[in-house]
């Protein structure tokens, strides 16, 4: 959680420099690609304040009306921020592209716009460092790209891929604006705020779905499926996992209902010794007695067989904080 705050918190410095930076390019040149970029980062500016807000808002204790906590909040900001690049980043780039590119107008100061193209390079690769590093380091022996998809936390991930996006889109516009001042032809500059606008365009598609996958109550991963069956199967009790239902509540809160069918004459053998001390019973009274107290302790070593099932799957996976064991 606090390398996503980090991650976000220097995109939103590293964003508001490059912000003005563009927008003074535009301002002196006139260019589309540069007016793109300006927006571009705008856009992401915006967007990183609304994660930056879902994770501040996500982090609060749960309460009498939010029993699993506000940890899936974060996810409804993030599909703000995703819905903004989409019309805002993405919409708005692409309107002014095809504008350029049906109405041409001299572009001028190119030199300016290159500088802060360059400038805006250097802020926003550190940016993206800064966000990879944290993603990397969080990873562990994962499968970098896997993790991404199905584990990481998507604040983080959404840094990270607008980052990756600005960079690109940056050498998109010094290579269209590079073209334009080449060969004289002003509708580079205009293709170029057009691919800005697809590439905008794509990663917010990816970051629509991935919080819509979240907010609707994705499964947790495979691999931590796996770990659960594997602690259940390792129990001489459990005779069958009859249903295992999974939600991740937030990156670091997985939810877990499990249907176990269990074997009664394991409990039975546990209990052995009172049986024997019990036989031959005296008279019905101390049937019903011996019936009553053997029922107790059946119960109780079947609480304590699911309380060590639940601390074992805990430690197999930690994200796993609510976990339902309903006997069968």
């Amino acid at each position: 959680m606090a390398d996503s705050k980090t991650a976000v918190a220097a995109a939103i410095g590293g964003n508001s420099l490059v912000m003005v930076a563009k927008f003074a390019g535009f301002f002196v040149t006139g260019s589309a690609g540069m007016l793109s970029e300006a927006i571009h980062t705008l856009a992401d500016l915006m967007n990183q304040i609304l994660l930056f807000i879902g994770i501040v808002r996500s982090e609060q204790e749960a309460d009498a009306d939010y029993h699993y906590g506000y940890g899936r909040e974060r996810y409804v900001w993030a599909l703000m921020s995703a819905v903004g690049i989409f019309f805002l980043g993405c919409g708005v780039t692409l309107y002014h592209g095809v504008d350029a590119l049906m109405h041409p107008h001299e572009v001028t100061g190119l030199g300016w716009a290159i500088g802060v193209l360059l400038f805006a390079l250097v802020v926003e690769a550190a940016v993206l460092w800064v966000a990879f590093k944290g993603l990397w380091d969080a990873k562990g022996d994962r499968d970098f790209l896997k993790y991404l998809r199905t584990e990481a936390d998507v604040s983080a991930v959404a840094v990270l891929l607008e980052d990756a996006a600005a960079c690109l889109g940056v050498l998109i516009a010094l290579t269209t604006i590079a073209l334009t001042k080449l060969t004289g032809q002003v509708w580079w500059d205009a293709i170029g705020s057009i691919l800005i606008g697809l590439l905008l365009g794509a990663v917010a598609i990816w970051l629509i779905i991935r919080n819509k996958e979240l907010l609707v109550g994705r499964s947790m991963p495979a691999e931590a499926r796996g770990k659960v069956r594997a602690v259940l199967r390792k129990h001489g009790t459990v005779a069958d996992i009859v249903e295992m239902k999974s939600r991740i509540i937030d990156t670091e809160t997985y939810d877990v209902l499990l249907a176990v069918d269990f074997k009664g004459e394991r409990f039975a053998e546990r209990l052995a010794d009172d049986i024997d001390a019990a036989w031959p019973l005296a008279d019905k009274a101390a049937l019903h007695a011996f019936a009553a107290a053997y029922a107790e302790k059946v119960i109780t070593h079947l609480g304590d067989e699911i309380d060590a099932i639940e601390a074992e799957i805990r430690e197999a996976v930690p994200q796993v904080k609510h976990i339902d064991i309903e006997p069968d």
